[in-house]
Order: structure tokens, then sequence, then C-alpha cells
């Protein structure tokens, strides 16, 4: 196996400079030996993301992601620095499996063009592809008790519902619908003519209103969690929170329009919520622990909470479904194939 330590987390490090500025700038407030293993967490989970995403062949793409976690499992990780770095991770911190295979569910989910006819369907596609990510994050930071965990998959889902939120536009013109089937009826908006010219008519900009309303009540509640992490990381997740919330208060100065324009947060925005979440880490030592710490889990993330707490016959059952998952995209292709 070629590369070093520091080679591939360099290359990991890179990826993420260029692929997400917004966790790049929190990850900076991390201490190393967390850094490290997030940023190979997170590069690994960016190319899963561009594997499904850039690639005309999705099906494969998925394919091929599910034999790389298999030789990352096994222990024979392919020979590129991602798949190194994102290895030693699982070995160092005992990741449990279901947590990636949950983020390949909602890429399959992806591949298959899935739509979401209400809420708390696009809910269970923004735990697949964000919470299970805040849940191996909160693995590597060692935080697994089931509340903490729950508040992470909080976050998960308002930075998901943010990214909705800004992406409206570009998904519309890129064949992608994400917003709530029932919501675009409830508005009278027709869903075929949404596609084909987006426009930020009122109707459109209430439901960016509606989701940013969501992502806010789920940042609020995930802030409980954040307190209750380890105190040296505290500082990064406060900057993670602010930093993606600010993308919604850009959408809202925008007048909720994602459609003709992208919100965009600038460097000097990103330092100040950076300045402010190392005041709110600090005061965070001294402040009694906020009450929503013990609110239930969201019923679509409760089965990353359970994982991660690693409830062995859970996890087991979890593999059942996996594999329902990936011959749904078989059918999928097959019914393509024969259109």
């Amino acid at each position: 196996m070629t590369g070093t330590v520091q080679s591939d987390m360099e290359y990991c490090e890179d990826a993420i400079r260029h692929g997400s500025l917004s966790f790049h700038s929190a990850s900076l407030l991390l201490p190393k030996s967390v850094r490290d293993p997030c940023l190979a967490l997170y590069a690994f989970c960016r190319l899963a993301d561009d594997e499904v995403d850039l690639k005309e062949d999705k099906s494969a793409s998925v394919h091929d992601l599910v034999a790389r976690l298999d030789q990352v499992y096994s222990g024979r990780p392919r020979n590129r620095p991602m798949d190194r770095a994102f290895a030693r991770m699982v070995e160092e911190f005992d990741m449990p499996r279901a947590l990636p295979e949950a983020l390949i569910e909602g890429l399959v989910w992806d591949a298959m063009e899935k739509q979401y006819q209400t809420f708390d369907d696009l809910v269970a596609y923004a735990a697949r592809v964000a919470s299970a990510v805040g849940a191996m994050m909160c693995v590597i930071m060692r935080a697994r008790d089931a509340n903490v965990l729950a508040r992470a998959c909080d976050l998960g889902v308002a930075m998901q519902l943010t990214n909705i939120a800004r992406d409206i536009g570009e998904d519309a013109r890129e064949g992608r619908l994400y917003i709530p089937l029932d919501w675009l009826d409830s508005e009278g908006v027709d869903r075929q003519e949404l596609m084909r010219n987006p426009s930020a008519t009122p109707e459109m900009r209430r439901i960016a209103r509606q989701l940013l309303a969501q992502a806010d009540r789920l940042y609020h509640r995930s802030e409980a969690g954040i307190v209750c992490l380890p105190k040296r990381v505290r500082p990064a997740m406060f900057a993670a929170r602010h930093i993606y919330a600010a993308i919604g208060s850009r959408v809202r100065a925008n007048g909720f329009d994602s459609i003709s324009q992208r919100a965009r947060t600038s460097k000097s925005t990103k330092l100040g919520w950076l300045g402010v979440s190392a005041f709110k880490a600090s005061a965070s030592i001294v402040l009694p622990i906020p009450a929503t710490i013990y609110a239930k889990p969201l019923p679509q993330t409760e089965f990353l909470v359970r994982a991660a707490a690693i409830e062995k016959e859970y996890v087991s059952g979890w593999s059942d479904r996996f594999l329902s998952i990936m011959e749904q995209l078989h059918q999928h292709d097959q019914k393509n194939i024969g259109a």
C-alpha cells in the first residue's frame, strides 16, 4: 500500500477545501486528533456523493461504492488516499458499518431519482445523507450517548433542509426535485412546470420559508447536544451549526428566492461565526445543559442513534434492509433497460 498517513490526510483536506468550504472552515477549530479522522470521513462522504451525482452510470457508481466499503471493512482498502484514510478511521474508532451504509442508501435513492411525497419522507432522506454523517462524527468524538447522537442527527437534518432550500432552482434545472410533493400540491404548483421553467413565484418562496423554519427548529434542538460534547470539539460544532444556518439567513435576505439566485456566505461571515462559536463554547462550560437534550430522536433518525450506540441486534436487522435497497436499485435498472 502506497502513500503515507500525512500525504493521505493532505489529499483529504484538499478535497474538502474545494468541496465544502463551510465544513472546512468549521473543522479548523477541531484538535488534530479529531480533525484528521473527521476529514477522512468527510472526504469519503464527498467522494461517495460525487460518484453518484457526477457520474452518468449512477447504478454502477453505487455498486462500486459498496464494493469499496466491503474492502474497507475487510481491512483491504483500495490503494487510494481517501480509501486508506477512511479505513484507518473505521479501524481506530470501530465505526458501525450501518452508518456509512445508511449514507449509501440515501445515494441509492438519488440514483433512483426518488421523490418525496411528504415532509416526513424528505426527513428520512436527510437522515441518510446528512444525519448518518453526524452520527459518524459523534463516534469519532467518542460521544455515543443516545441523547447526544439524537441531537447530532437533528443537526444533520437541519443542514440538509438548508441545502434543499438554497438549491431549489439549481436542482430543478438539473432534473432533481426534493420538495415534498404534497407541499407543491398545497401551493398549487405544477411539478412538471417547475422542472421545465423554475421561477421565484410567491408559492416557491413560501416553500423555501417552510423548509428553513423546519431547519431552524432543529438547529435550536441540536445545540443541547453540542454542549454535551467534549469541551475541545464544541467550538467547531457550534461553528458548523452557525455557518450552515447562515446560508439560510442569506436565503431569507434574498426574499426566499433560491431560484434566480444562489445564497452564499462570505469569508468574513464565516470568520465572524467562528469567533461567536468559540465564545459560545466557552460559555457552555458553566451554563446548564438545555432540557431539549432529552427530546426524543426524530422517528427517521432513531435507527442511526441505535446503530451508533451499538445495539447489535438492530445493526443486524439493518444489514438485511441494506441488501433490500440494493435489490430495489437492481430492479430500477432492469425497468429502465426494458423501457
